[in-house]
């Protein structure tokens, strides 16, 4: 049962990788368009109702933390946001977990539903973005701006997954502080340690992402 499973970020890294979330090859990373290494889709825990639970309970042990600090890293909120797709399907885990109101933030129209807001929420109201995966930022700003165009204030963004391409300090930069529940440097950590992918793949991985912090951290 869920209420047995403790509180792990990392036997949910390894459920991810069991589930197939995680795979090792060449793929294109959809918002910086280069080739990566590695392929992340947490959307698979969809299929493991406790490891959803689960990420959902971490991230509000994670928020519970960064509130009870003398100086508290996050600030009150009144509903919680998802960035389609996979943010909103883990928004909406976290929103029944915690008993949280939930809004849709449609950054494009789709189908019958023009680009705006599915909820209920008031000009007075702050919202906690949720996504599951963040590469850039990109996906998480547009979902703020919107939220901000219909006067919710935000200001912080929790992730499930950083794969640490410069997102933390972009969302910085625009006023947003990003919270991980895990990040890709633990996840190929804990995947090489368990004998899960060889050496010469961790190799590969971890000497793609210190690029990719170089470059960021250069620009």
């Amino acid at each position: 049962m869920a209420k047995e499973q403790s509180l792990d970020n990392l036997w949910l890294a390894q459920i991810l990788f069991d589930l197939g979330g995680v795979q090792f090859g060449s793929f294109t990373v959809s918002e910086s368009a280069v080739s990566s290494p590695v392929f992340v889709n947490p959307k698979v825990l969809i299929s493991h109702p406790v490891a959803l639970r689960v990420a959902s309970k971490l991230m509000q042990q994670e928020i519970n933390l960064a509130q009870s600090l003398r100086r508290p890293r996050v600030h009150p909120f009144s509903l919680v946001a998802g960035v389609p797709v996979g943010g909103l399907l883990l928004a909406s885990a976290y929103s029944l977990e915690t008993d949280t109101p939930l809004i849709y933030a449609r950054t494009r129209p789709e189908g019958t539903g023009k680009r705006g807001i599915e909820g209920r929420f008031t000009t007075s109201d702050t919202a906690l973005i949720i996504d599951d995966l963040i590469t850039r930022g990109s996906s998480v700003l547009e979902t703020a701006t919107l939220l901000e165009e219909n006067e919710i204030k935000v200001k912080d963004v929790i992730v499930l997954i950083d794969r640490e391409h410069g997102a933390a300090g972009r969302l910085r930069y625009h006023g947003y502080n990003l919270m991980s529940i895990l990040k890709l440097d633990v996840m190929l950590n804990h995947y090489m340690s368990k004998g899960l992918i060889p050496e010469e793949t961790y190799r590969t991985c971890s000497e793609y992402l210190r690029a990719k912090r170089d470059e960021t951290s250069g620009s």
